[in-house]
């Protein structure tokens, strides 16, 4: 993949770290959902993710319980509304910003068996490096879908990787710690 959708990918699994542990396919996960999602944006997100208002309200009245289609509707409108939430407060900035000092990312590169034997690069290690002032413009664009300026961002946080920063254009994926 590259550097981008990399990005995107670690900003989504920061997302779904911070959210609610238990599966929807548990009686506490399912509840819990809902608990979040009781309010007129979270019905609103319910609504979107495909569920009818009555069904809605048949679910918070305890009338019926929602089948396995409908929990996926629910953890859809969840995952929805939480990543707007996050986005909105600001807290996924201000994770990722690490109050100026930023989060260390390791670099997982391509693995190279996979590639013919005259492009292979012999010695591409994991690679880890300080990522700040970034993640402003990176959760903007994740936010967006904006694949094009991720690419960008990952490129410039890359440079500084000397000549090997090619070798980093497309990885196997990223990991970030704060």
């Amino acid at each position: 993949m590259t550097g981008g959708q990399a990005l995107a990918q670690e900003i989504e699994r920061v997302v779904r770290a911070h959210g609610i542990a238990s599966p929807v396919t548990t009686r506490r996960g399912l509840n819990a959902r809902l608990r979040y999602l009781d309010s007129p944006a979270g019905r609103a997100a319910l609504r979107e993710a495909g569920a009818s208002p009555r069904t809605v309200r048949d679910w918070y009245a305890r009338r019926t319980t929602p089948s396995r289609a409908s929990r996926e509707k629910i953890d859809t409108a969840y995952w929805n509304r939480r990543r707007e939430n996050l986005i909105r407060s600001g807290q996924l900035k201000r994770y990722f910003n690490n109050e100026g000092r930023g989060v260390r990312m390791e670099i997982y590169p391509v693995d190279q068996t996979a590639v013919p034997e005259k492009y292979r690069r012999p010695n591409v290690q994991d690679r880890s490096i300080q990522a700040r002032y970034v993640w402003d413009d990176a959760v903007d664009a994740w936010k967006d879908d904006d694949f094009g300026t991720l690419d960008e961002i990952w490129d410039d946080l890359i440079a500084d990787l000397d000549s090997d920063w090619v070798a980093y254009a497309y990885v196997s994926g990223i990991g970030t710690s704060a």
